[in-house]
């Protein structure tokens, strides 16, 4: 019996880490020669951790999710290697006495992120099972959202309230963003029509009644305590877009972007002027060359003068790696590393940079509008628009397009915790692809071409009668 299997674009997949890895070499490769003219003794060692956190991920969705879109996880590899080579640069630049020596902890966080992928791919069989869970997902994102207000485990750090000490250090926010999200795809879901026919008219726009309206209130207090208590205006602004997108694309109205401006914006406004720290960050942004805001020992706009004048200092293709100054720039390996990548690769490679957050971001809309079931077509759109978001924001605060709020640029900088949750949610995303690009025969995945000929010449017998009834007539 001849078959055909139809193609998975695991070839193309492999095809594609080898150019991701390639990339990560010649990174390492580069920065080794530039600063000292030959390979450290450990480079092997290196690229050799690398390639096996590749191949596991792409075996993995090989035997676990085989018809998985072939671009996320080159995309990714290639995003996390880049910073991992860029935060190996820093390091060097740092001295192994700093306290902004990471690169060790960095790849341990990538294996764990990593292990965790595979977990969730082996778990997660069917993603539509996660739709009973979404009230729970819920509680679990504002438990999660609080716990940094608590005053044992609760931890301060730059400023922001936004951490939780277990024995390590733990951002809470980044696993609530991925309960959020699997709550918004459930909730929307089973509301999807109350929500489109609504109540009552106001000024053009048809306004929710107040039992389909209660879990969006509560998702805005959570946002605006996040706001005002944790001085987060970058979890703040990502969980809120996060509802307003998602609602916005279940809904298909266009009102619901404008009432999701009117609850935030005087929101922010008020914060402004009653809380110095957000005064502090639009101070920032509006007059950061300023010698009085410049000069300010809190909140001043040194870091972000000092990452602008290093990405100017790069040009179009960039100093070069390991020839420029990054680690003048406060937390260059984190909340700044993409101005580290602007000084050293220059605006052609900042460009590449943002050119593979758009493939990952495409493909998952893709994988949006490919799936038909509507809790997958959300829940994929939540991932995608979370990733491409938190970039937006990252660099349009690097930029100054808008005020900078903190958030860690995704797989790229420093940071375990936003790390982790980003390869979960690739695994997500991994699991609802395979299941939007997968063949009917779900069994084999390939088509008996014997039925198949057999189903054709039926229906060509069944024709060639009816033409000789009307024949005959």
């Amino acid at each position: 019996m001849s078959r055909i299997k139809h193609p998975t674009g695991r070839l193309a997949e492999m095809l594609l880490i080898i150019m991701a890895l390639a990339l990560c070499f010649l990174g390492y490769l580069s920065i080794n020669v530039n600063r000292t003219g030959a390979l450290p003794s450990s480079f092997i060692l290196h690229m050799s951790v690398l390639a096996a956190f590749a191949l596991a991920t792409h075996f993995a969705v090989r035997f676990l999710a085989p018809y998985a879109d072939p671009l996320l996880l080159p995309a990714v590899l290639a995003l996390n290697g880049i910073g991992l080579v860029m935060i190996y640069r820093l390091d060097l630049a740092y001295g192994s006495g700093s306290i902004f020596y990471v690169g060790f902890k960095q790849a341990l966080f990538t294996l764990l992120g990593v292990v965790l992928m595979i977990i969730t791919l082996a778990v997660v069989r069917d993603y539509r099972k996660l739709r009973n869970y979404t009230y729970l997902s819920m509680l679990l994102a504002i438990v999660l959202l609080l716990l940094p207000l608590a005053p044992i485990i609760g931890r301060t750090i730059n400023g922001a309230r936004i951490w939780i000490n277990i024995g390590f250090s733990i951002q809470p926010s980044e696993i609530a963003k991925i309960c959020l999200a699997i709550f918004f795809a459930g909730y929307l879901t089973s509301r999807r029509d109350a929500l489109i026919q609504g109540g009552k008219s106001l000024l053009g726009m048809r306004l929710p009644r107040l039992r389909d309206l209660g879990p969006l209130v509560v998702v805005w207090a959570a946002s605006i305590m996040i706001l005002v208590f944790e001085r987060d205006l970058g979890t703040s602004l990502l969980i809120f877009g996060l509802f307003v997108a998602m609602l916005y694309v279940a809904t298909n109205q266009t009102s619901w972007l404008l009432i999701g401006a009117i609850l935030f914006t005087p929101a922010v406004f008020i914060a402004s002027r009653l809380f110095s720290h957000v005064q502090a960050r639009i101070d920032v942004w509006l007059h950061a060359l300023e010698p009085e805001i410049y000069s300010r020992t809190i909140g001043g706009s040194g870091q972000l003068v000092s990452g602008l004048f290093g990405m100017a200092d790069g040009g179009i293709i960039g100093t070069g790696w390991a020839q420029g100054s990054p680690s003048l720039t406060p937390f260059a390996n984190s909340d700044f590393v993409f101005a580290s990548l602007g000084e050293e690769l220059g605006l052609t490679g900042t460009l590449a940079i943002l050119a593979l957050y758009l493939v990952f971001v495409e493909r998952g809309m893709r994988t949006a509008l490919t799936v038909k079931d509507g809790f997958g077509k959300l829940l994929a759109t939540g991932f995608a628009f979370t990733i491409g978001f938190q970039v937006f924001v990252v660099v349009g605060g690097i930029t100054r397009v808008i005020p900078s709020t903190g958030l860690t640029l995704p797989f790229v900088a420093a940071g375990g915790s936003s790390l982790v949750a980003n390869w979960v949610i690739l695994a997500l995303l991994l699991r609802i692809s395979n299941e939007a690009r997968r063949p009917a025969s779900r069994e084999s995945g390939v088509i008996d071409t014997a039925e198949l000929e057999a189903v054709i010449a039926r229906q060509q017998h069944k024709r060639a009668g009816g033409e000789g009834l009307e024949s005959t007539d």
